[in-house]
């Protein structure tokens, strides 16, 4: 078993038990010296896991119970927009917390399977903040938004521009919150070129399949 493996395992052997442990049995059990035990122990208190010997009948090493939150179950979509949401926190220097915040995000981030951890990667890439919106759109307009750009899947918009409503088929390339509005960067799949729409302007929207966008 390699290091990092041994001290994932052995954070997780710590958590799962009611009593402390010695460190002559957790050596016993990973099959290791007891000073290379007694490192791996150092280790997880440098990583900030809270890890404490307690003295007399069922002592030894235990990690504080008030350490670990009980599990929470994220989509994957769900772990992907909070992650991306709270490194936007730390870009724009938003909280004076961010080392805090920092890992935090890393264990949401390393929970993520490879195909979601790929994804967050180009979610990030597509969403700018520069400011908080004051203007929104309706919530089944949002939502439906949100499915769009975080699955990257084409949608039909009807949006109310200067020369009154008119229905587009696009595709969502980036976000950008401003100050008064969030605008959306798109591929008009209709017309072949590149569009700017007002999110509280998109009056409707309804995903549709990749072979009916390009009719």
């Amino acid at each position: 078993m390699r290091r990092t493996e041994r001290l994932f395992a052995l954070s997780e052997a710590l958590r799962a038990r009611r009593t402390g442990i010695t460190a002559e049995a957790l050596a016993e059990r990973f099959n290791v010296s007891l000073r290379t035990m007694y490192r791996d122990l150092e280790s997880l208190r440098a990583a900030s896991l809270p890890v404490h010997a307690e003295r007399g009948r069922g002592g030894g090493y235990a990690l504080d119970r008030s350490y670990a939150l009980p599990p929470v179950n994220f989509t994957a979509r769900e772990a992907s927009l909070l992650v991306t949401a709270g490194r936007l926190l730390i870009d724009q220097r938003w909280m004076p917390f961010t080392d805090t915040l920092a890992t935090a995000l890393d264990k949401v981030e390393s929970a993520l399977p490879p195909r979601g951890q790929r994804d967050l990667a180009a979610l990030r890439r597509s969403l700018s903040f520069v400011g908080v919106p004051a203007r929104s759109c309706e919530p089944e307009v949002r939502e439906v938004i949100e499915s769009a750009w975080v699955e990257q899947r084409p949608l039909r918009i009807r949006y109310d521009g200067a020369r009154g409503e008119a229905d587009r088929t696009v595709r969502i390339r980036s976000v950008v919150m401003e100050r008064t509005e969030t605008l959306l960067n798109c591929d008009d799949l209709d017309k072949g070129e590149a569009r700017q729409f007002k999110l509280h302007k998109v009056t409707a929207a309804r995903l549709v399949e990749e072979a009916s966008s390009v009719s």
